[in-house]
């Protein structure tokens, strides 16, 4: 906080990357290694019935530099149970593969947000969100073979979150369903829940779990086991083709469990775990992409908080 009508916020975060990235579908892993480095910061301005927030990234990696600016704006009602919001994020970034296929490549995007909270009673309280991007440039990923996408992409989405609390337990229920639509064709659903419950002592224990599916891109070519270890040649009138797997049709689950420990009024720490398995059999549908490698990821992660 600053003074009375204004506060800030800054964030910086290091990332270093390293593992295996395949050239197309699941197939010829090679070795990669990248350090992100990303900033940002916001300054928000309080209004009896709502706020404006202004804010500013930055991220560079090896290959990559993003810029991006973003302005925000929220409005509640006099009796504060209904608040809007509105949101535009506009970022322009740098493309220069280490491998030198592209050289001096850019991207556009333009992000458009707008949002209604409201509470529905003493133990409700709902939200929904819709989306719209618009993209320009350079889409097609540099590192994997037979790569290229259109140079534009429209994005439209639509969040719908509930909350429930229960008298009986302490504890609130947090539902979410989110739609994600694209020029690409790719459709995607996601339903999520977790359950928070307060316990003695300053414990808090949350378990949760996520659903995903999603349709594949118009122009993503399947795996097909008779080209043998090489990849698949997309047809031969395709203008626009890709192998990446995180554009086919596949489908994910995903379980984790949170706990908590309120150490005092500042202090607080936490240890959460989740599993992640991913199938193309896991798709609403049913059947998703062929002959796909199943992905399974488990994640640790422990966090610290102070409230000053």
């Amino acid at each position: 906080p600053i003074g009375t009508n204004w506060s800030v916020a800054a964030k910086a975060v290091v990332d270093s990357i390293s593992g295996a990235s395949p050239a197309y579908h699941t197939q010829a892993l090679t070795q990669m290694h990248d350090e992100r480095r990303a900033a940002d910061a916001a300054a928000t301005r309080y209004y009896a019935d709502g706020t404006y927030t202004f804010g500013i990234n930055y991220s560079t990696e090896s290959d990559y530099i993003s810029r991006g600016l973003s302005l925000g704006a929220t409005r509640s009602s006099a009796d504060k149970n209904t608040t809007w919001n509105v949101g535009l994020n506009m970022s322009s970034d740098d493309i220069n593969p280490t491998n030198h296929t592209v050289v001096g490549e850019t991207k556009q995007v333009q992000e458009y947000s707008l949002g209604i909270t409201q509470v529905m009673s003493q133990h409700d309280i709902a939200q929904l969100i819709v989306g719209y991007f618009h993209g320009t440039g350079y889409f097609s990923d540099p590192y994997k073979i037979f790569d290229n996408r259109p140079r534009e992409r429209n994005e439209s989405t639509a969040l719908l979150r509930w909350n429930h609390f229960f008298d009986a337990t302490g504890g609130t229920t947090r539902w979410s369903y989110r739609y994600f639509g694209d020029s690409y064709g790719i459709q995607a659903h996601t339903i999520a829940a977790e359950y928070v419950q307060p316990l003695n002592g300053g414990w808090t224990v949350t378990p949760a779990v996520r659903l995903y599916s999603q349709s594949a891109a118009s122009f993503y070519v399947d795996s097909d086991p008779a080209s043998g270890p090489g990849p698949t040649h997309p047809p031969a009138s395709a203008i626009f083709y890709t192998e990446d797997q995180r554009l086919a049709a596949y489908g994910a689950h995903s379980v984790g469990l949170t706990v908590a420990k309120q150490l005092s009024d500042q202090w607080q720490v936490d240890l959460k775990a989740n599993r992640y398995d991913q199938a193309s059999s896991f798709s609403f549908s049913g059947s998703g992409s062929p002959n796909l490698a199943p992905f399974t990821a488990i994640t640790y992660q422990i966090g610290m908080s102070k409230r000053f």
